[in-house]
């Protein structure tokens, strides 16, 4: 469903009904990580996107992130520091011909007090993130969308959309600002 919306009027699925809910148990959920998620996993993707961040060849990237489950489109340009979850890099899809700024953060998981939460991230074609963002799980940003610099995307993007803040608002072409709808249309 990369980079899908609903364009007859209709609103867009929740982000958060999309997230997958997994209870702490009693104490917050970052403290029992690993029965989420194997050690051995944990140490390979933390050395191979760290890694990753650093290396200044596109394709040797892209290979890497291929490596470890991500969808990545071809020629994706991930910039210098861009940040793919540890944990859960293969919920994460990205679209041909996308750009996504320094340091940007794409997280997959969210460890909260009384849960781990994760969804899938799908990033569409031809779409621009700014640099410092963090996108948060379940989001899905649309084909030719923009994300300005040092933006919380903390809701789904329309295809050609133009956003920015933090959170994030519609940008109109004038520089305008006019709050994004939610997934109930407010």
């Amino acid at each position: 469903m990369r980079g899908s919306s609903d364009t007859g009027g209709e609103t867009q699925a929740s982000r958060h009904a999309r997230l997958t809910s997994y209870p702490s148990l009693g104490v917050n959920s970052l403290w029992v990580w690993r029965n989420t998620v194997p050690l051995w996993r944990a140490v390979r993707n933390f050395v191979v996107i760290y890694s990753a961040r650093y290396v200044p060849f596109l394709r040797w990237k892209l290979a890497l992130y291929r490596l470890l489950g991500a969808k990545v489109g071809e020629q994706t340009s991930f910039a210098l520091s861009a940040t793919l979850d540890i944990f859960f890099p293969e919920l994460i899809s990205v679209g041909d011909n996308t750009i996504i700024g320094y340091n940007t953060v794409i997280l997959a998981h969210e460890y909260l007090k009384d849960e781990l939460r994760t969804g899938l991230v799908d990033i569409g074609r031809d779409v621009v993130v700014g640099a410092n963002c963090t996108i948060l799980p379940g989001i899905i940003i649309g084909d030719g969308a923009v994300v300005s610099a040092h933006s919380l995307v903390n809701r789904d993007v329309l295809p050609g959309a133009t956003v920015g803040g933090v959170p994030i608002r519609h940008l109109n072409t004038r520089g305008n600002e006019a709050e994004v709808p939610d997934a109930d249309g407010q």
